[in-house]
């Protein structure tokens, strides 16, 4: 099977992973390059060992790199700010984009609920790790009753926060309240993010709420389940930590003021708690935040490599 090769922009924890992913277990793919601006980052070092095409000049530097015009698709592992100016770099040269960053220049895709509907676009927006653990339950839920409001809160170790994740926290809220909209179906969403100093480190843990009416419970609760067993397909660590709950909702609790207006009656309150382990192909095994970005981005780029028409 001809691989389809695939340049990596950031040579951080993020973009490090997802090139020791593609290498150690893709049959889709294959690492054209790794893309810094720091020559003397440990991920430009460990990708000259294992033979990846390198520079550190950047996005400039990818264009003049001699093997260029064989790579198909490209991840940026980056910033917002600088997937802005790279994606403007890149336009004129065809390339399919897969952004990991909150940019949203593209739009959203979260792999097990809307990513054949977006094959074929340019630029593809992960949305983030808390939107990448989330959506697919809300999704879940949305696709048996009407989701009125929806909140998650994703908890991860502050040390696997490295710092163009705490650069683009307005961001990651912004953008993942968003998508928990137009991707998750919730009337109205809401993001929040918890970076825990605890030591040890502890493991990404998701917690989401959403706000329905009457319903089957058993069709929401096995809705739940079944797309927890497709994310888990490509991360491993992604797991249910206890059964999906149902609350009822008190006559006078002020949900109102979460609901917008014109929406049904609100009578029960869905609690999904959810924790996400990393594989620790580079980062630890705690960094399920990290994780599942590079994993769910790997599932795109292997899904666009192995879709014609997505190619063209």
């Amino acid at each position: 099977m001809t691989r389809t090769k695939v340049a990596i922009i950031g040579s951080g924890n993020i973009g490090t992973d997802l090139m020791i992913k593609v290498l150690r277990t893709s049959e889709a793919l294959e690492v054209g390059a790794l893309v810094g601006i720091d020559p003397d980052s440990d991920g430009l070092a460990r990708a000259a060992r294992l033979g990846v095409p390198t520079t550190a000049d950047g996005v400039d530097g990818l264009i003049a790199l001699p093997g260029f015009d064989e790579i198909g698709i490209v991840l940026d592992a980056t910033s917002a700010k600088a997937h802005l100016a790279n994606a403007a770099k890149l336009a004129p040269f065809g390339k399919t984009l897969i952004d990991l960053t909150p940019a949203a220049i593209g739009p959203f895709v979260v792999p097990p609920v809307n990513l054949d509907a977006h094959l074929g676009e340019r630029n593809l927006n992960m949305v983030t790790c808390g939107g990448q653990a989330t959506i697919p339950v809300i999704a879940a839920v949305s696709a048996v009753t009407p989701v009125h409001y929806a909140e998650i809160v994703a908890s991860i170790a502050s040390k696997s926060a490295g710092p163009g994740t705490r650069a683009n926290i307005d961001e990651f809220t912004g953008t993942t309240a968003r998508a928990i909209e137009s991707v998750g179906g919730a009337a109205r969403g809401k993001a929040i993010i918890v970076l825990n100093p605890a030591e040890p480190p502890l493991i990404m843990r998701d917690t989401v709420f959403c706000l329905i009416g009457d319903a089957d419970q058993d069709a929401v609760r096995a809705s739940v389940e079944e797309v927890v067993k497709q994310v888990a397909e490509y991360v491993p660590g992604y797991r249910l930590k206890q059964r999906v709950q149902f609350t009822p909702v008190e006559a006078g609790e002020p949900v109102h003021t979460l609901v917008p207006a014109g929406a049904g009656p609100v009578t029960t309150r869905v609690s999904v708690f959810l924790e996400v382990e990393g594989v620790a192909h580079y980062l630890p095994a705690y960094a399920g935040n990290l994780d599942i970005m590079t994993s769910a981005a790997l599932r795109v780029a292997e899904t666009v490599a192995s879709t014609p028409e997505a190619a063209r």
